[in-house]
């Protein structure tokens, strides 16, 4: 992809990983920024490139990043772009390690985004995610594995919007969808990253049946995998979701595209 990504007036595009543009009220928004070329990240393994560089993005109004701990949700260039960004909403301990211009929502907090199309604001609120198994070991402040924020985006006549980021728990998602139960769009990592030192090899995010049960139980009628590939610690991939949509009775909402490929956010 050359050229600067063109804007969007509502829709998204996985550009591998857990890296997502959204267009949405007027803003570009970008979840876990990760622009590093392929090879080694500590004891994670990058495998694939981005389908756009970080200088075909634009201007960015707002990033979200779910974490900071794990380098593939946040590399270096990732850093260097969140850095540029007038605005970073994260976890409380995440925007405490990332400094200004990074802003730290605890769990349920709304942050509103004055939107560049006119509307009001865009409120994003910080919603629960867990990045292990439901009884893994937790911190001090009740975390498996890390601190990991997942987010609901909305505002008047846009869609509601869920990125779940670093999640393996649907009791989370039953949690979000009672407490939010319009959701439009649901943006959910998959992949069932294992890390064989962690939980037994456990997941550490959704496998692909679970992906289909989250969906289900969100009831959203447009479902964005990411984070499913780019990195060796995947266990499954864009062809266990279909299948697994597939048994679920749920193709219909599925929309796996080739990165860098916009997907409406309409109805």
């Amino acid at each position: 992809m050359t050229g600067v990504l063109a804007r969007q007036d509502c829709a998204a595009t996985v550009l591998g990983g857990p890296t997502v543009v959204i267009d949405v009220g007027g803003l570009r928004i970008i979840v876990d920024p990760t622009f590093d070329a392929p090879g080694p990240h500590g004891y994670l393994t990058k495998v694939a490139g981005p389908a756009a560089a970080e200088a075909e993005l634009g201007a960015v109004d707002l990033v979200l990043v779910s974490h900071d701990q794990h380098p593939d949700n946040l590399d270096d260039r990732g850093r260097a772009v969140a850095a540029a960004a007038p605005l970073v909403l994260t976890g409380p301990a995440t925007a405490g390690r990332l400094g200004p211009p990074a802003v730290g929502l605890p769990t349920w907090a709304e942050h509103a985004v004055p939107r560049a199309d006119g509307g009001g604001d865009l409120t994003v609120r910080a919603v629960p995610a867990v990045h292990g198994p439901e009884d893994g070991e937790r911190d001090a402040d009740g975390n498996v594995n890390c601190e990991v924020s997942g987010f609901v985006l909305a505002g008047a006549g846009l869609p509601v919007i869920y990125v779940s980021g670093d999640n393996a728990s649907l009791r989370a998602v039953a949690d979000i969808s009672r407490r939010v139960p319009d959701i439009d769009v649901a943006v959910l990592f998959a992949g069932a990253a294992r890390v064989p030192a962690k939980f037994r090899g456990r997941p550490l995010t959704l496998d692909s049946r679970r992906t289909a049960a989250a969906a289900a139980v969100l009831g959203a009628g447009i479902v964005i995998p990411a984070h499913y590939d780019g990195w060796a610690h995947f266990s499954e991939s864009a062809t266990d979701l279909e299948t697994a949509f597939d048994e679920a009775g749920l193709s219909s909402v599925l929309h796996l595209r080739e990165h860098g490929t916009w997907v409406s956010l309409r109805p």
